[in-house]
């Protein structure tokens, strides 16, 4: 009756030892370090690099704990004991190989064992609030969103006009306070009114249409909606977030918490970054490249730019090509050994690529860098104003000497530090609409080690408490639920380390809640239990009437908790995720730890035994 098969124990075994093994690396915290990397790809840290770096940190006595090469020479992370020991090597680091050719970075650096990294074993990030960082409030500027909005309809009621055979004398953007209206005009009234009722079956609640007759003809007004609106800032700033998150993880960052807030603000937490100013350029420039023909005759209608020597060029207002075709770049050196981009095209930019080029070898072809990025000043007053900065220059002037097409080099930079950070930003992609810091704060390491104690003693003294009151209570059950408890808190720190999931404060919290719901299981057993003892059952019928009975009753109580959970995580942000995660992890693994795990304990010890009389519970 209370006998478990083999293979039930053989999966309980299992699964704690790999709970164990993937749970270890949390035992190791992380360490202060500075990490120096080549700013040129090309560019690799020697030997000899290495040990100037630590000639000059004995000479400031300064020792590293320990110090990590890569393999391939492309970083090095010296950990520290303490974060002054870190601040100051920095310093004395940034002295010996200057800010050419390459960088450091603060940031705090696992100390896992290399045997349990090479089984992808990883510790838990820890979020903001516990590691420390940087906080960034990112407002967007949505008046992007209303421009793009109008030309993306100005282009569909152009197609759908033609395609429906309606003849138009223009569709532009109409002057208003709003901001929002297009003007449609037509030589035949009946055309007017013809293309009215096909507009307003097209968009029916995205667009509200007027007539307006002026001297040019008969005219329609069309109106963005406010919804339509709404849409294109969903859209821009899911684009953000995606970009954010490219320009990023290209720096080495793995970890960004980055969150939308609102329609017009983005949250982007770094934990771990002490150093602010390492990624702030890079979160708010945006760079991106056009490709235009020179217009060698200097017509009217050209356009002005200047090369970097101040000489000026005028190009053709036609663009050929921009970055949002660009799939890939990386920096490198052209055959003179001069610093350039390695750009890849998508197929149809370089069907497009090639079409213009063939039509115009031996013509000349200009480069535009063009870097959009907000400058924010903070007044002696307390107000904040912001400009919108957009930096065009001319990179390169080149002869066409040949059809063009998916793959070609670009010249002309002058350093390689400035290929590769357009390589960076080119394969990011750029922004769909510009952003700018409203809001920044440094959470420092001993704020994050104060609430890590704190969040962890929380744990620690309400795991031990129930654990007391268990076994006081309940007796031989009382242990064997105490064991369970274990196993459940170690499973649910190896589940959430192989997320590789990021415990904050409320995660804390949610794990503390779930120490107690998990006890609540097995007090309904031990309840049911006693309650059939009194009823005149023998201890082995009420060992698996306790367990069957009360089974159903346990398994509603935890999905209900368990869909709370998800809609918790599926309609909140940030911390109330935090929460979730850990309490629908903590959920699923107490179901197992109290079901299956005290069970096949208790049939262990009561199971084999005919004679039994009594059971300490």
């Amino acid at each position: 009756m209370n006998r478990y098969p083999s293979w039930k124990y053989v999966l309980l075994i299992a699964v704690t030892l790999i709970a164990l093994l993937f749970a270890l690396p949390n035992l190791y915290p992380s360490e202060p370090a500075v990490q120096v990397v080549p700013t040129d790809k090309n560019l690799t840290i020697s030997t000899e690099t290495i040990d100037s770096i630590k000639s000059k940190l004995a000479e400031k006595s300064l020792t590293p704990t320990s110090i990590d090469t890569d393999k391939t020479g492309k970083s090095v992370v010296l950990h520290f004991d303490t974060p002054d020991n870190q601040l100051a090597a920095q310093v004395a680091i940034g002295k010996v190989l200057g800010d050419t050719h390459y960088k450091t970075a603060l940031n705090l650096a696992p100390t896992t064992p290399d045997w349990l990294s090479s089984i992808n074993a990883k510790p838990m990030n820890l979020g903001l609030d516990l590691r420390g960082g940087v906080h960034f409030l990112m407002e967007v500027d949505m008046s992007v969103a209303t421009e793009k909005a109008l030309e993306r309809h100005k282009d569909e009621f152009r197609k759908l006009l033609r395609e429906n055979k309606l003849r138009y004398l223009g569709v532009k953007k109409e002057a208003s306070t709003e901001n929002n209206k297009l003007s449609l005009v037509f030589k035949e009234e009946a055309v007017r009114n013809e293309a009215l009722t096909l507009l307003k079956r097209e968009y029916r609640t995205d667009v509200n249409f007027d007539k307006k007759d002026t001297e040019k003809g008969f005219g329609l007004i069309a109106t963005l909606a406010e919804n339509n609106i709404k849409d294109s800032k969903r859209e821009i700033l899911q684009q953000n977030i995606i970009t954010l998150r490219r320009k990023l993880n290209s720096t080495g960052l793995t970890e960004p918490i980055i969150q939308r807030q609102g329609l017009e603000r983005i949250v982007v937490q770094l934990p771990g970054v002490q150093d602010p100013s390492t990624v702030k350029e890079k979160l708010t420039g945006t760079a991106t490249l056009e490709f235009r023909l020179v217009d060698e005759g200097q017509t009217a209608t050209s356009k002005i730019y200047k090369e970097r020597n101040g000489n000026p060029v005028y190009l053709k207002r036609q663009i050929i090509l921009s970055g949002d075709s660009i799939t890939k770049a990386s920096a490198g050196y052209d055959e003179n050994q001069q610093p350039s981009v390695n750009i890849v095209l998508d197929a149809k930019g370089a069907k497009r690529f090639a079409n213009i080029t063939g039509k115009n070898i031996q013509k000349l072809m200009a480069v535009v860098y063009i870097e959009d990025k907000y400058v924010v000043k903070k007044l002696d007053d307390g107000t904040v104003t912001k400009k919108r900065v957009t930096k065009k220059e001319v990179v390169s002037v080149a002869r066409i000497q040949s059809e063009l097409s998916k793959r070609f080099m670009i010249n002309g930079l002058d350093s390689p530090q400035e290929a590769h950070l357009l390589a960076e930003d080119l394969r990011a992609g750029a922004l769909a609409a510009p952003v700018y810091i409203v809001e920044e704060r440094t959470v420092g390491p001993s704020l994050g080690a104060d609430n890590i104690k704190a969040g962890f003693n929380s744990v620690i003294i309400g795991f031990i408490l129930v654990l007391i009151f268990m076994a006081v209570y309940y007796r031989v059950f009382g242990l064997v639920a105490n064991l369970a408890l274990t196993l459940n808190l170690v499973l649910i720190v190896s589940i959430l380390s192989l997320m590789q999931a990021t415990l904050t404060l409320p995660g804390i919290a949610g794990i503390v809640l779930t120490v107690g719901m998990a006890v609540d299981a097995n007090v309904l057993i031990f309840e049911r239990i006693k309650e059939e003892l009194k009823n005149g059952l023998s201890p082995q019928a009420a060992i698996h009437s306790g367990y069957e009975k009360a089974f159903s009753t346990i398994a509603d109580a935890n999905i209900t908790t368990l869909i709370a959970a998800i809609v918790l995580f599926m309609m909140g942000t940030g911390p109330i995720q935090g929460f979730a995660t850990t309490l629908a992890v903590g959920i699923v693994s107490s179901m197992f730890t109290a079901i299956l795990g005290t069970r096949a304990i208790i049939n262990l010890i009561y199971g084999n035994k005919k004679d039994l009389k009594k059971l300490a519970i």
